[in-house]
């Protein structure tokens, strides 16, 4: 059964506390409904109601229809909200809310994107940090952005990593002083990781995991 989202009625009019009830309701695509009648005729008094069914709600195709009705509202409304949720102790609420600053887009929220959320311990945290960042990042500050998100060379999975490489493709030619300078670590996998994303930021059209392979194969046979 899905989690109920508070419905505080004192401040809902009937149509508000039909929507809030059926954002909670156990089928996904009722869910998905009411996240969509929500988005097409945005309404701030709900945000707050949107912001708490997104870190609770299980649905991917939910969680990103939320996320559309938010960016449906003006960003003063939304953006205070989305970044108190960044302190939250829940991590869907946290990657939630950085996935949506993303979409928004406000540049005001840039200095919401701490290191500690770049290097969040949860990997779909630090995922959207790191796609919220380069989309955020203020002209210029793009190479001290880099500087950070190499130290998370060979973290995770391969959809970690992967992530990780369109990240720092995203920001261009600046990454590849610190690209370089991985390629010469001790660690072979952080080596193959800044490999295969150098491969990407020349050839945008390479899969990831095959850059991948190439890296390995190149140093087992002693090249760079």
């Amino acid at each position: 059964m899905s989690e109920v989202v508070p419905i505080n009625t004192s401040h809902t009019n009937p149509q508000h506390t039909h929507l809030v009830e059926a954002l909670s309701a156990d089928a996904s695509s009722t869910r998905l409904k009411a996240a969509l009648a929500v988005g097409s005729a945005p309404d701030p008094a709900l945000v707050d109601v949107l912001l708490a069914r997104c870190a609770v709600e299980p649905d991917f195709f939910v969680r990103d229809m939320l996320t559309w009705a938010l960016t449906r509202l003006p960003s003063d409304v939304t953006v205070p909200g989305l970044l108190a949720q960044l302190s939250s102790e829940n991590p869907q609420a946290r990657a939630q809310a950085l996935h949506t600053l993303s979409k928004v887009g406000d540049a005001g929220a840039w200095p919401a994107i701490t290191r500690s959320l770049l290097r969040d311990p949860d990997d779909e945290v630090a995922r959207s940090a790191w796609r919220a960042a380069v989309t955020l990042v203020p002209d210029g500050r793009e190479k001290d952005l880099a500087e950070e998100l190499v130290t998370q060379l060979a973290r995770g999975d391969r959809e970690v990593r992967s992530s990780l490489s369109r990240a720092l493709v995203a920001l261009g030619e600046a990454i590849e002083p610190m690209l370089e300078a991985a390629k010469e670590s001790d660690d072979p996998d952080v080596r193959a990781h800044a490999s295969a994303t150098e491969r990407l930021l020349h050839d945008p059209d390479a899969g990831f995991e095959l850059s991948v392979e190439e890296a390995k194969r190149s140093y087992a046979l002693g090249g760079r």
